[in-house]
């Protein structure tokens, strides 16, 4: 309860969503990481645990991690031990001694690590251990961030989200690709007024380990339903050598794409068009284009949206982004599977709550 009051607090003293006023990080709300062999472990680390922050990520730190990986990931050990060097090298030799950052502590348990900590993010690589993984922590009522994927399946990230709902513990997840400047700029673009369509692109690799293969599309169709707002009643998907096409059709009679790249040059960005113009969407990493012309120059803020908010997330208890959200992508992903299998035929959006309980 010490640490729920300590949350809500934080959030008041932030103005919830509002100004950067400074937060003294004396007692900090204290996030452990659960497997290490996604680079956001260590991406999203470094904003965390700032010398002397300042705003959204004063008052936050994390300060313990179990370094699990998967046995059935490719290169996951490898990568396991890369990441845990960096983040028990992360601030520790500073030129200042000022900043210093007190060390990560590697634990050997998810036991150990819910017994050191506040809050938890999950940065499995492989998305079938995110359900087992989430069920221990939610169970312990610790708010919970798990990185995309939030499962390798409809049917677990469902289970996630309904256990986190009833152990009423806050649970979310989010592409860095949602909070990217050039994406999210795009819904009210000055250029482009209310967006009617959109087409999307990105990576598709067809060697894409086992985990992977449902979720593949899960950053660019994110992306979509950024930029679209949800709202999707059908899908239809039409499968190449070179490409994996999924048509989306809003309530509204909107109409957006996702072309998945599996040859030749491979960029994710997006085509918006509005009641006032079209466009091209910025990249990712960078804002929004300004008379057509996309940024590369200005400011690269890569995974700093999406760590802001999950700053704000472990000081306020409340998620950016709904379960109906989250799980719409994921209807969307089970659709164009059903759709391919039936030759891209029309797939009505299945509402994946409702039918999980029959």
């Amino acid at each position: 309860m010490l640490r729920f009051l300590k949350l809500i607090v934080a959030a008041a003293v932030l103005g919830f969503f509002g100004q950067e006023t400074r937060v003294e990080a004396a007692d900090p709300i204290r996030i452990g990481i659960l497997g290490i062999d996604n680079f956001g472990s260590v991406a999203y680390t470094e904003f965390l645990n700032r010398p002397r922050a300042e705003g959204v990520f004063a008052g936050v730190r994390v300060v313990a991690a179990y370094p699990i990986g998967s046995d059935n990931y490719p290169d996951s050990a490898n990568l396991a031990a890369m990441w845990k060097k960096q983040l028990l090298e992360m601030y520790q030799k500073p030129a200042d001694p000022k900043d210093a950052v007190p060390p990560i502590e590697m634990v050997d348990s998810v036991d150990e690590l819910l017994k050191r900590v506040d809050a938890v993010m999950i940065f499995s690589m492989d998305g079938r251990l995110h359900l087992p993984q989430a069920t221990a922590v939610l169970k312990a009522h610790k708010p919970l961030f798990i990185s995309r994927p939030l499962a390798s399946s409809a049917a677990d990230a469902v289970a996630i989200l309904k256990l986190a709902e009833e152990m009423k513990t806050p649970c979310w997840s989010s592409s860095q690709h949602r909070y990217s400047g050039g994406f999210s700029g795009m819904r009210n673009h000055p250029e482009v007024g209310k967006v009617i369509g959109c087409d999307v692109y990105g990576g598709y690799s067809v060697k894409a380990p086992e985990a992977d293969k449902f979720t593949q599309a899960i950053h660019s169709l994110e992306t979509l339903v950024t930029i679209m707002g949800p709202g999707i009643k059908q899908v239809s998907c039409t499968s190449t050598p070179t490409t994996e096409s999924i048509t989306a059709v809003w309530n509204d009679g909107r109409v957006g794409t996702y072309r998945g790249i599996k040859e030749g040059a491979v960029k994710y960005s997006a085509t918006v068009f509005g009641d006032k113009g079209v466009s091209t969407a910025g990249i990712y990493g960078h804002g929004v284009p300004v008379n057509g012309v996309v940024p590369t120059h200005d400011k690269y803020v890569g995974y700093e949206g999406l760590a802001t908010e999950i700053a704000k997330f472990f000081k306020s208890g409340q998620v950016p982004v709904t379960a109906a959200e989250t799980l719409e992508i994921f209807a969307v992903m089970q659709a164009a599977e059903e759709s391919k299998a039936k030759n891209g035929a029309p797939v009505p959006l299945p509402d994946l709550w409702k039918t999980s309980a029959k």
